[in-house]
């Protein structure tokens, strides 16, 4: 017999899900990740990169996406979560700055950045979309919380999740840009790797 406990975790599971399926509700979103796709596929076909950052959780989301991006749908991929990359440009040039300074030494003409936050207040990610503006790459931000956040305003394409719940924009946000890794793919469901390979050598894909 479910409990008074058992039933006040029921309710909250419900309206937490809920929340997600508010946010995935969206569909401005849909074509957005169309245009982010063709954004990616453009960059690739100009042999160039595409660079996801984040703090924190959207680092972890940096991360995922750009391996999956790079093993799964081909499209060259970096982030730049490395700690002594993160801290000695922090202590160099503050932490505010290592995102920027990062791109600078790492960016080049017509690769594309995705910034990833859910403020769109970092201060970091914002002085790094006020580096990429005026130079010739293309500029991707997620963002959640408030519609008029600073870093919305300054993506070539913004995605803005209506939450105000980090788990929600994170987990949106992941979701959203895997779901355009499998658009280039071509398919939702695939295989983590091609039929044989492991079983004799680095077969490749």
């Amino acid at each position: 017999m479910a409990t008074d406990a058992d039933q006040a975790d029921t309710s909250q599971l419900r309206t937490t899900l809920e929340l997600y399926r508010y946010a995935l509700s969206d569909e401005r979103s849909i074509s957005k990740l169309v245009e982010v796709k063709a954004l990616i596929m453009a960059t690739h076909a100009r042999r160039r990169k595409v660079i996801f950052v984040g703090n924190g959780g959207s680092a972890a989301i940096a991360s995922h996406c750009a391996v999956d991006f790079t093993k799964t749908a081909s499209v060259r991929c970096i982030n730049f979560n490395e700690a002594d990359l993160i801290t000695c440009l922090s202590n160099d040039f503050g932490y505010e700055c290592w995102v920027e300074k990062a791109l600078e030494m790492y960016g080049d003409d017509g690769d594309t950045v995705v910034l990833i936050s859910s403020s769109g207040r970092s201060p970091n990610m914002v002085r790094a979309a006020e580096y990429v503006r005026p130079r010739a790459l293309s500029l991707v931000t997620l963002t959640g919380f408030d519609f008029d956040n600073p870093l919305r305003k300054l993506g070539e394409l913004s995605l803005w999740i209506d939450s105000r719940v980090y788990n929600v924009v994170e987990t949106i946000h992941q979701v959203w840009l895997l779901a355009v890794c499998d658009l280039i793919v071509g398919k939702a469901a695939h295989t983590a790797s091609p039929p044989g390979a492991g079983a004799a050598g680095c077969a490749s894909s």
